[in-house]
């Protein structure tokens, strides 16, 4: 068990196929502590080179609603009457701090996600 930082996608790819066969190791163990190794050096390279930046909050609203099984209609009164829902969804009215907190509050989406500026059409 000898692993260093991993600088380099060559390293990377290595490490994530290590990982993959050791991953189900008992964590007391010699490979489960490599593994818990790995999974941190994979995490450390991966929030330096492969940043996946925040959504935009109307694109997480909609995955976030289908993932619950919600309709559009569902969000009438969280965010407003039927029109409302409508212009938000389909970006001609932006989010406003109220309709940002209920949305949080229902979807259990982080805030900092809905607060993102985006386009409107």
């Amino acid at each position: 068990m000898k692993h260093k930082i991993i600088k380099t996608e060559e390293e990377y790819e290595a490490a994530m196929e290590r990982l993959e066969q050791i991953f189900d190791a008992d964590p007391n163990s010699k490979e489960g502590q490599e593994a818990e190794l790995l999974a941190l050096l994979i995490e450390d390279y991966e929030d330096q080179h492969h940043q996946i930046g925040i959504p935009d909050p109307i694109v997480a609203v909609r995955i976030r609603m289908e993932e619950l099984k919600l309709k559009q209609k569902d969000l009438i009164g969280v965010v407003g009457s039927k029109g409302i829902v409508s212009e938000v969804m389909n970006k001609k009215r932006r989010l406003t701090v109220k309709m940002i907190r209920n949305l949080s509050e229902l979807l259990k989406i982080t805030p900092n996600v809905l607060i993102q500026d985006y386009e409107l059409n």
